[in-house]
């Protein structure tokens, strides 16, 4: 055992029948000494949930913020992002199965305290640090220890998840995050259940907590799996409730999928279906709707909801055209754009820079 191994975890409470239930994300597991929750991670040990992953991670990685994807949250900035072991949902098209699916991550996860990772961030010029690759909400003791040690340091927090998360723990959580952007997998329960074995309405639930309730810079990102979530009827029910429940300004990302994990039998996305959400979304009132994971200027880029003047331009995670003032201002009318921005943009690209923490210690 290491020194961050059985890390005591903050929501847990104990069962009649002797097992401890964690309070963590709405699968309530109940465990029996010895036994891991579904996400793999979070484990009954010694009378209490423990995470079992706390300073450990699957790897260090500075990136374009553009990649999380957080388009109007610092843009062209690097952002330091890793992630752990395991997942608490089980979403046949994930992306990053080999991380979040992993049984073997113990052996082989860089090692780094929180006050290592603020260090880091800080000495790379990292404006932020993603909680992201798997779900930040299985490690929320360290995500929380780190964010507060960045925080110190005049680094921010951004949370890329998917939104699954009990009301306690899910306040504490956003209490250390300055941006988020989580998945809306899908607007049916058929889809959670059949593809993520979840359920729809707690990450409802999350959406409006974190819009109505914190300060945190919100965006959300919908992967369209051809025959599962990219239907019109379904695009205009998610849109429209986003508009109505949340707001026109919370952007929204529609993303390509490529066949992974064990949906390798059905095609990627096509163009044209990415092209079509978004205008569903505009047509809904969304104002900043983007599609991704493909070349698309167009459907990348920012434009002045007021005017359409080109705001920022956008290909893949390359920036090009700039024409906001120092306060976020269309330049053009003055009208302001939603989000959080510097005066001048980032100019990190679309470097992916792998990082030993070793390095910062």
């Amino acid at each position: 055992m290491t020194e961050f191994e059985g890390k005591p975890g903050r929501f847990w409470h104990e069962l009649e029948d002797g097992r401890i239930q964690c309070d963590i994300c709405p699968r309530l597991c109940r465990l029996r000494e010895g036994q891991r929750g579904m996400c793999f991670v979070r484990a009954n040990q010694g009378g209490q949930i423990v995470l079992t992953t706390y300073g450990r991670s699957s790897g260090f990685c500075v990136d374009p913020i553009e990649k999380k994807p957080l388009h109007h949250f610092l843009p062209g900035t690097p952002i330091l992002s890793f992630g752990t072991a395991g997942c608490n949902l089980t979403c046949k098209f994930c992306q990053n199965w080999d991380i979040s699916k992993s049984r073997e991550m113990d052996r082989l996860m860089d090692q780094a305290s929180p006050e290592t990772i603020a260090r880091a961030a800080d000495r790379l010029d990292c404006r932020s640090v993603a909680y992201t690759y798997n779900d930040p909400v299985i490690f929320h003791e360290y995500a929380v220890d780190v964010a507060q040690a960045c925080h110190e340091r005049g680094v921010r927090s951004v949370a890329v998840t998917a939104g699954y998360v009990m009301p306690e723990p899910r306040e504490e959580f956003y209490r250390h995050m300055d941006a988020a952007n989580i998945d809306l997998k899908g607007f049916t329960e058929n889809f959670y259940q059949k593809l993520a074995a979840g359920h729809l309405d707690p990450v409802l639930d999350t959406l409006r907590y974190v819009y109505h309730e914190t300060d945190v810079w919100m965006e959300l990102t919908t992967l369209l799996i051809p025959g599962w979530n990219d239907s019109d009827e379904e695009l205009q029910e998610m849109t429209a409730w986003v508009a109505e429940n949340l707001g026109p300004e919370v952007p929204m990302h529609f993303s390509a999928f490529h066949p992974d994990w064990r949906m390798q039998d059905v095609p990627p996305t096509p163009g044209p279906t990415l092209t079509r959400a978004r205008e569903i979304a505009m047509a809904n009132g969304i104002r900043y709707a983007y599609t991704g994971n493909v070349h698309d200027h167009a459907g990348g880029s920012t434009y002045c909801h007021e005017c359409g003047q080109l705001l920022i331009g956008r290909d893949w995670y390359v920036l090009s055209d700039w024409n906001l003032t120092p306060e976020g201002t269309c330049n053009q009318c003055g009208t302001p754009l939603p989000g959080v921005f510097e005066a001048e943009p980032g100019t990190w690209g679309p470097r992916r820079q792998p990082v030993r923490l070793a390095n910062f210690r």
